[in-house]
């Protein structure tokens, strides 16, 4: 058993429905979901065929990995849902999918994406923030593609509007190789932590 599947089973990926300007963002794309099918490690995403979605879906089935889509009916022909993935769930609405993708996941991992992966991000980062969840967020910086976004957050903590361990709700990596490592490490942070304040 690989030491990354012994306490990561399953991985959420945020990432865009178009490829980007840069072929770089298709390559980590690609790299995580070989990444996900070598380790054991299940795909929970939006279950859309196009852009970076599709590239690491379809890299983990290629690795012998298994994924699961979640797509809204109404994205179902607009972003083209998958086909052959381990399993897809149509729901009826964005509310719905997000809500599916947080049950099923144990950690996320955003990759390059638009408003739709900024909406998944703040939201899971607000749920953490409120302490409805404690499951790792790891940011892809690819390219420093995220670098604005994150300095951004440290303007609003500067100006008061999160507080400064709200910077700590997340980890960044630039290489998107420390993707798993970064979920792993804080998974068994988390663990342990709960353990001593008997939450386990």
């Amino acid at each position: 058993m690989s030491l990354l599947q012994s306490s990561l089973h399953a991985l959420c990926v945020f990432c865009g429905s178009s490829f980007g300007s840069s072929p770089r963002y298709a390559d980590a794309a690609n790299r995580l979901g070989t990444l996900l099918g070598e380790n054991g490690i299940r795909l929970v995403y939006g279950g859309g065929a196009v852009g970076l979605m599709g590239t690491v879906a379809k890299a983990c089935l290629e690795a012998g990995g298994k994924v699961t889509g979640i797509i809204p009916q109404h994205l179902a022909s607009a972003e083209v849902a998958m086909e052959g993935l381990t399993e897809l769930i149509v729901v009826p609405d964005m509310h719905t999918r997000k809500r599916m993708m947080f049950e099923r996941s144990d950690a996320f991992a955003v990759l390059p994406g638009g408003f739709g992966t900024m909406d998944e991000t703040f939201e899971i980062l607000t749920w953490k923030q409120l302490k409805l969840h404690d499951r790792p967020v790891v940011i892809a910086d690819i390219g420093g593609y995220w670098t604005p976004f994150l300095r951004f957050n440290e303007s609003m903590a500067a100006e008061g509007f999160v507080r400064p361990e709200g910077l700590e709700l997340y980890s960044v990596v630039s290489d998107v190789d420390d993707v798993l490592p970064a979920a792993r490490n804080n998974l068994d942070l988390a663990s342990r932590v709960h353990e001593r304040v008997g939450l386990f």
